[in-house]
């Protein structure tokens, strides 16, 4: 029987999941962190996390029977994969799981930026009715840029065209022909991008490269 430890609060749907595999039981134990995370890590052959644990060096030495720890979700920024990979411990992510959620909860953000919703909402708790002060501004005929034309980047796209907005991309790694059919304008760097855009939306792992990629400057 494998054993797995889920180290950060997963969806129920999740836990079901494991539930009814064959061959594998689990504990849920969460808020681990320094020698309490080492100690717990020893008695698994597998480890579930989210954002909330961050594993370390230290947290995965001497552990033999420690075989794959897998993130629910995207990034992988709060696992050491080095340390991981040097003690033969496969790191895993499920890159499809919240691509869509993502994508629309940067429109809503969008949204509500561009409405005013959190103060015209503030404001009318208080009593107030002040709709001239929260008049906002559309999407549409607006330039969108996007850092980043992966999964989630693309679907932005396609729900920033569906709101009939101009977009602009970045992605090193994206061809001007999967640009084109996209609908995106691709630029040749986040720099040239930023004078043109109304909103700007980075969908980008988190590496050397592109941490601090956008800041006061």
């Amino acid at each position: 029987m494998l054993r797995v430890i889920v180290l950060d609060n997963i969806a129920p749907e999740g836990l079901q999941l494991l539930d009814e595999a064959d061959g594998i039981s689990y504990e849920v134990r969460t808020g681990l962190k320094g020698q309490a995370l080492c100690d717990a890590l020893s008695e698994f052959d597998g480890a579930i996390c989210r954002s909330g644990v961050k594993i370390t060096p230290e947290s995965l030495s001497g552990k033999p029977r420690l075989r794959a720890i897998v993130r629910a979700g995207v990034g992988t920024d709060n696992i050491d994969k080095t340390a991981a990979t040097r003690r033969g411990i496969v790191v895993m992510n499920t890159p499809t799981g919240n691509t869509l959620s993502t994508a629309e909860h940067a429109f809503a953000l969008m949204l509500a930026l561009s409405r005013n919703i959190a103060p015209a909402h503030q404001s009318l708790r208080e009593g107030r009715w002040d709709r001239k002060a929260y008049m906002g501004s559309q999407l549409a005929d607006k330039t969108l840029g996007v850092v980043g034309m992966g999964r989630i980047g693309q679907e932005v796209a396609s729900r920033a065209r569906a709101f009939q907005m101009r977009v602009l991309g970045y992605d090193p790694f994206l061809s001007a022909q999967r640009a084109e059919e996209f609908g995106v304008e691709l630029i040749e760097s986040v720099h040239d991008m930023l004078p043109h855009i109304d909103y700007l939306t980075v969908h980008t792992p988190l590496t050397p490269e592109t941490r601090g990629l956008i800041g006061a400057a």
